[in-house]
């Protein structure tokens, strides 16, 4: 036991009950923006990342933001 969480963005933000529309609302950004993300085409910058882990209330460490990490 004792193994480290992690999750993607996509999960992580369907766990917190969040849509996609409220999180591009807290963040500031387009829908186009946060699917890309989510579908790992892009990566949100150090501080869009820290306002998501503390939006779906994880650490940063927690979050999956590569495919292939």
């Amino acid at each position: 036991m004792g193994g480290k969480l992690h999750i993607t963005l996509e999960a992580a933000r369907v766990n917190a009950g969040l849509l996609q529309k409220d999180v591009c609302k807290q963040l500031g950004i387009s829908l186009t923006t946060l699917i890309s993300w989510e579908k790992y085409k892009t990566s949100p910058t150090a501080d869009k990342a820290q306002e998501l882990a503390s939006i779906y209330g994880l650490n940063l460490d927690d979050i999956i933001f590569c495919k292939d990490c």
